[in-house]
Parts: C-alpha cells; sequence; structure tokens
C-alpha cells in the first residue's frame, strides 16, 4: 500500500481512464489510484474493473448510482481514503489536462516541503493554459482573481482541480457540511483549509485542455461559482 492516493472522478471517460491509470502507475514514486465512477453509461467502470486485474492491490473502483456532482465524487473518495489511512490524498482529473508527472511534485511539496496542502497552479507563474479557446482562458482566470478579490484568500488559482491534501486537513474540514458539489466545491475547500490556518502551497504546472472526450463544464457550474463566493464571505462558512 502507498502512503498516497489519486482520486479520479470519472463520468464517460472510456477514452482517457485506461491511458491514465497505467500512465499513474508508471511513475517513480508509487501511488495508489481510487477511480470514483459515476455509472458512466460508454463503460468506464468496466474498463476500470478489467485494469484491476492487472493491478489488484493499487487500482480500487467506487461505484456510484448517478452524476451527482464533482465535489460528492471527491467526499466520497476523502471519506473513503480517510477510513484506508492514507497519509496524503490527491484530486486530479482523468482527462490529461493534469500531467501526471506533477503528482509527484504535488507530494512532495506536502511530503518534503512543509505544506499541509499543495495546489498544481495554473495562475502562480503567469497563465499556463495551452489549447483553451480565450473566452475559457479568460472566465477561469479572472473567476479566480474573483474569488481571491471577494474573500482575500492568498491563492492565485482557486478553481484548480488537482490538489494534495494531507489527512489532517480532510480529518479537520468537516465534509458532511460542504456546500457546493460544482466549480464551487474547489473554492470551497481551498477557502476552509486557509480559514482553518493550514499551510498551502502553489505548485506552478501547465494545463493541458483535454484531446479526447467531452469536457463537463455548463453554465451552471460557473453560475454555483459566483454566487456561492459570495456566500463564503458573507456567511463565512462553519469550518
Amino acid at each position: 500500500m502507498s502512503d498516497t492516493l489519486v482520486i479520479i472522478p470519472t463520468y464517460n471517460e472510456k477514452e482517457n481512464i485506461e491511458n491514465m491509470v497505467k500512465t499513474v502507475f508508471s511513475l517513480q514514486k508509487a501511488f495508489d489510484v481510487l477511480v470514483v465512477d459515476d455509472n458512466s453509461p460508454d463503460g468506464t467502470g468496466a474498463i476500470v474493473e478489467r485494469l484491476q486485474a492487472q493491478f489488484p492491490s493499487r487500482l480500487f473502483l467506487e461505484k456510484r448510482k448517478g452524476k451527482t456532482g464533482l465535489g460528492t465524487a471527491y467526499i466520497h473518495g476523502f471519506k473513503w481514503a480517510l477510513a484506508k489511512k492514507y497519509d496524503y490524498i490527491i484530486e486530479m482529473d482523468a482527462d490529461f489536462s493534469h500531467d501526471p508527472k506533477d503528482l509527484i511534485r504535488l507530494y512532495q511539496a506536502c511530503h518534503d516541503y512543509g505544506a499541509d496542502v499543495s495546489i498544481g497552479s495554473r495562475y502562480s507563474k503567469g497563465v499556463n493554459v495551452v489549447n483553451w479557446p480565450m473566452n475559457r482562458v479568460l472566465m477561469s482566470y479572472f473567476a479566480s482573481k474573483y474569488v481571491q478579490f471577494i474573500t482575500r484568500i492568498p491563492i492565485h488559482d482557486t478553481t484548480a482541480g488537482f490538489v494534495c491534501y494531507k489527512r489532517n486537513v480532510l480529518e479537520t474540514i468537516k465534509l458532511d457540511k460542504i456546500k457546493f458539489v460544482g466549480y464551487a466545491f474547489q473554492i470551497e475547500m481551498k477557502f476552509k483549509a486557509w480559514k482553518h490556518g493550514f499551510n498551502i502551497k502553489e505548485v506552478s504546472v501547465i494545463f493541458t485542455d483535454r484531446a479526447l472526450g467531452k469536457s463537463k463544464m455548463d453554465s451552471s457550474i460557473i453560475g454555483e461559482a459566483i454566487l456561492g463566493v459570495i456566500k463564503m464571505k458573507l456567511k463565512g462558512l462553519p469550518k
């Protein structure tokens, strides 16, 4: 058993999931992988089940009944990881927009350099985004700036979904009280970690838009983030 679990939520990722799993397992640092699949109709879960025969002690699958939001998938995975006593828990996408090689850098930031939370940041050193249309780059960049302005949180990439947590961070944050399920989930987790006084470090990464499969982003997710940040600021959100 590795000391680190990588949680990958999936919905219709048959084009990417096998390559992603095998790439993670090819890294010099040993990671375990938990795929949280929301009953993908394209057979993503079946691909993972087949791969489990090849990686029986390193690859795990949690199948949920339906698509109920990115945040709930991660919370499901976080609780699973805490029950299994992992020391470090990393969240990442299945579509290679997050480079698996950067898993080691996120791990090292927490394991070797004292961070409680390390963030694979697109915006800590300029704008490191490849192959996104300009309107989406601007939307993402200014969303993070908007969150910074409203909350005063000292993080450049507040909406990043490539994050490593030490287990005590997830044990401290009351996961059952997380309010948001979409885009705002990532903001809320960072906001609460910051409010608890944890040491948060941004690790500059290059984000590359998916080559295969379909993006899950839509306007309702963005709307939740915009309104959610204001609610977080006004209410302070219980820790």
